[in-house]
């Protein structure tokens, strides 16, 4: 959903009807059936919740940018060290090639930097491996959906439920 722009070209918040906060009864509202006061209920809080909804959006939109600022001179340090690691390891051939034939010294290096690629890769799945599902998440929906179907089947019916889950 995209957030309007000023003239300016500043995001402007979407406008959300306001909740009312006194509490003195609007005139007159003394008359107000049930189902009247439980739509203005429902509405308000239903306003309220969206209301909530849009401010933690709101800052967590603002603190994301920042991070993603953040984390751009990251990249470009980790780039920048990813191409040094040439000139260390062409480095490191010419050493050895002072003692070596120069093809077996930087075939050396070669075979060193893929033995540390394999434990790496190694490591990473290892790690992933590790990773589990969300089973409390899954138990609790697949409850949840039980619940919801037991009961609808009761609803429809027309059968009260005795079991204390129904107010």
């Amino acid at each position: 959903m995209a957030t309007p722009t000023s003239s300016s070209g500043t995001d402007v918040p979407p406008v959300l009807p306001s909740i009312p906060l006194s509490k003195e009864p609007a005139p007159g509202s003394g008359d107000q059936s049930i189902g009247a006061l439980v739509r203005d209920v429902t509405t308000h809080v239903s306003t309220l919740i969206r209301s909530e909804v849009e401010l933690a959006k709101a800052e967590v939109t603002t603190e994301v940018k920042k991070g993603v600022q953040g984390s751009v001179f990251f990249i470009v340090a980790l780039v920048i060290a990813l191409f040094s690691l040439f000139f260390f390891f062409f480095a490191i051939g010419e050493l050895l090639s002072i003692w070596l034939n120069r093809a077996a010294a930087f075939g050396i290096v070669f075979g060193i930097m893929i033995i540390a690629a394999g434990v790496a890769a190694l490591i990473g799945y290892l790690r992933v491996k590790k990773i589990r599902k969300p089973e409390r998440t899954i138990s609790s929906l697949k409850e949840t959906a039980e619940v919801l179907q037991h009961r609808g089947k009761a609803q429809s019916n027309g059968t009260p439920q005795l079991d204390g889950t129904a107010r």
